[in-house]
């Protein structure tokens, strides 16, 4: 079993049809699927977590189009490999060849001048690239490379996917197949693999050498994975985990497990601005109007890490997680816009009130456009009490003030001004 490559690599599919997971883009009559059979694939970013398939469809696409597959990681790679590459397709260019497919796995972490060299390249078709990236492209990617990409939202794997995948590798993989595997429960398995496929697998091979021809539970699962899944991965096998225990331990107040989690991200090369960029979120939806300073030293720390960097952002990181694990907690205004949604999906676009419309034209004013509008500053506490709900919503609350010294003071003058309209 030694010389065997990891069942992820084993269980690698080589063709669309094998391929697990993405229906909404590559299942019968999805939108890569037509561009890949019509071999006019233009440049694209694939964005989704660890393990959905993003290397793997790649490479598929590369199969499919017969075209040679140039492959290149961020983290080792540097300008002097994306010109090799760039030669060796001019080459097959002179050639008359098929050009090739250059994928570069996580290119949110290629700077600009990288992503720059990249540029020509593409633009006079010399390759077509692929990217893989973990996080939003519309912050990570360089414009000018990102109006050259169509970009591919790779989701989780579902829980039928999941089973699908486990159930293929029990039967298929010649190593398996040895070993008459018998799962009797599943949830575990699932749970730890979080929609990663690849974790899936690895967790699945790591449980069958442990147990030795047992069947497989929950509990033999739990006992004998994580031990073994203790130690963040920045290649992607433990990140969403980390991250989501760092994040956990700033909302629930405990400053000391919070910067234990940025210690263990730090020390397994997590993305300074990364790790920033959640602060500036959670500053907003977890601490929002309990203490509005948050927000602002969020974004401070934010600007700071990308000036200066490792080693010394570390210290500019600890300050804000320990004041934001720190600080009042509050998520009512990320409660009011989730409810606000809701309820435009439920009510669809009601019409604005008259008195609150722009009267930009002679007609509007003649119609009424704006004709009744109390213009705040008029009044007394800089306050009218006229309506700003389209008819319908009348007295909707969808903000509530938290529980908190801040929000308490806005819950009093909300009170104050609105009397019982909004039962404040």
């Amino acid at each position: 079993m030694a010389t065997l490559p990891p069942l992820a690599e084993r269980m690698r599919p080589s063709t669309l049809d094998e391929y697990v997971g993405q229906q909404h883009l590559v299942g019968k009559g999805a939108i890569l699927r037509k561009a890949i059979e019509s071999g006019n694939l233009p440049s694209l970013i694939l964005w989704g977590p660890p393990g959905v398939g993003k290397t793997t469809l790649a490479y598929i696409i590369s199969q499919q189009l017969q075209r040679p597959f140039f492959s290149l990681s961020a983290i080792n790679s540097g300008v002097k490999d994306i010109r090799d590459v760039i030669e060796k397709a001019a080459k097959l260019k002179e050639s008359n060849e098929n050009l090739p497919v250059l994928f570069i796995d996580e290119i949110h972490r290629f700077s600009k001048s990288q992503q720059d060299s990249l540029l020509g390249a593409v633009e006079r078709g010399l390759v077509t690239l692929i990217g893989a990236t973990t996080e939003n492209p519309s912050f990570e990617v360089i414009s000018a490379l990102l109006s050259r990409c169509q970009v591919y939202i790779l989701k989780n794997l579902t829980y039928q996917e999941l089973l699908d995948l486990m159930n293929r590798a029990i039967k298929q993989d010649t190593y398996l197949k040895t070993k008459n595997v018998v799962v009797r429960e599943y949830e575990a398995i699932f749970r730890l693999s979080g929609g990663d496929g690849r974790k899936l697998l690895n967790v699945l091979e790591l449980v069958i050498n442990a147990v030795a021809g047992q069947p497989i539970t929950n509990e033999l699962v739990l006992e004998n994975v994580q031990q073994n899944m203790a130690l963040y991965d920045k290649a992607g096998e433990n990140h969403y985990d980390v991250i989501s225990a760092f994040i956990k331990s700033i909302r629930g107040s405990d400053p000391n497990a919070a910067v234990y989690w940025l210690a263990r991200m730090i020390a397994g090369g997590e993305d300074p601005l990364f790790i920033a960029r959640r602060l500036l979120i959670l500053a907003s939806e977890d601490i929002g109007n309990a203490n509005p300073n948050a927000l602002l030293l969020a974004n401070n720390c934010f600007q700071a890490v990308n000036v200066i960097g490792y080693p010394e952002a570390r210290i500019i990181l600890s300050q804000t997680v320990t004041y934001l694990a720190s600080s009042a907690k509050s998520n009512s205004s990320y409660e009011a816009i989730n409810m606000a949604q809701e309820l435009i999906s439920q009510t669809g676009d009601l019409p604005v009130p008259l008195h609150l419309r722009n009267a930009t034209t002679k007609l509007m004013k003649n119609i009424g456009y704006g004709e009744e509008y109390q213009y705040s500053h008029g009044y007394q506490q800089n306050f009218s009490p006229q309506e700003y709900f389209p008819d319908k919503l009348s007295e909707t609350i969808l903000y509530k003030p938290g529980n908190n010294t801040a929000e308490q003071k806005i819950r009093e003058r909300l009170k104050f001004l609105w009397g019982k309209k909004y039962n404040y």
